[in-house]
C-alpha cells in the first residue's frame, strides 16, 4: 500500500515535534530535577506537583487552559502581542509548546531520580579535586545519570508522538502544520478509512513495544526488578 502524502507529512510533523521537545526538556529538566533532587525547601512539594499534573490531568483540560492562556485574551497571548510575534494556537510553535508542558514529567523524574540515586560523596570528591560546576556535570554527574537520561530521551520522545488531546486543542488539524499522527489516525477513523487507520496504528503499536523493550534493556535496574 502506498501511504498518502497527507499521512507522511503526519508522520515527519510528528518526528520532529518529538525531537524538538525532547531536546528543549532535556536543557530545561535538567537543571530543574537537579535542584528538586537537592533541595530540601518548603517550594519542593509544590513544584514537584506542579511538574506532575499532567500525570494526572486528562490531556483535554490541560490544552484547554493552555489554549486559553495562549490565546488573544490570555496573558501569553497579550505578551506575544504586545512584542509583536503570532499568535500560537494553531500553530507549529504552539504545538511545541504545549508537547514541552505535557511531556515535562516524563523527562524530569527519571533525571530527578538518577541525581538523587548519585548522593553527596561524588560530588564532595569532586569538590576536594577542585573541580569546577561544568567539570562537576560533564565527567562525574553526567556518566553516573546516563540511564537516566536515556530513560528521560526515549520517555519524552515517546510521549510526544503518541499525544492526542494536547496537540488537538492546540493545533487543530491543519495538514502539514498541525497535524500528527495521532489526529490523522483519528481522521481516517472518522471517515471510516479503517485500512489507512490499521497501518498507522500498527506503526504505533510497534513503536510502543519497542519504546517499552528499550527502557528494560537501558535499565537493567528495572529489568532485574
Amino acid at each position: 500500500m502506498i501511504m498518502p502524502e497527507v499521512d507522511l507529512s503526519a508522520i515527519w510533523l510528528t518526528l520532529k515535534l518529538a525531537t524538538l521537545t525532547t531536546a528543549i526538556l532535556l536543557v530545561i529538566g535538567t537543571p530543574l530535577a537537579w535542584n528538586l533532587s537537592h533541595t530540601r525547601g518548603w517550594w519542593r512539594g509544590p513544584v514537584n506537583a506542579v511538574v506532575a499534573l499532567p500525570f494526572v490531568l486528562p490531556p483535554t483540560v490541560l490544552g484547554f487552559y493552555l489554549l486559553i492562556m495562549m490565546g488573544p485574551n490570555g496573558p501569553i497571548g497579550r505578551f506575544l502581542e504586545w512584542l509583536g510575534l503570532p499568535s500560537l494556537p494553531f500553530s507549529f510553535s504552539g504545538l511545541l509548546l504545549a508537547s514541552v508542558i505535557y511531556s515535562l514529567p516524563f523527562v524530569v523524574q527519571p533525571l530527578q531520580n538518577s541525581f538523587e540515586a548519585i548522593g553527596k560523596q561524588p560530588l564532595e570528591a569532586a569538590a576536594t579535586l577542585r573541580a569546577s560546576p561544568l567539570d562537576t556535570f560533564f565527567s562525574v554527574i553526567l556518566p553516573m545519570a546516563k540511564s537516566g537520561y536515556l530513560t528521560a530521551i526515549v520517555m519524552g520522545f515517546a510521549h510526544t508522538v503518541g499525544e492526542f488531546g494536547v496537540v488537538l486543542m492546540i493545533g487543530g488539524n491543519i495538514p502539514e502544520k498541525t497535524r500528527v499522527l495521532s489526529v490523522s489516525i483519528y481522521d481516517h477513523v472518522e471517515a471510516l478509512e479503517y485500512t489507512q487507520a490499521h497501518w498507522l496504528s500498527g506503526g504505533m503499536l510497534i513503536f510502543a513495544f519497542f519504546v517499552l523493550l528499550a527502557l528494560y534493556l537501558l535499565n537493567p535496574n528495572k529489568r532485574r526488578s
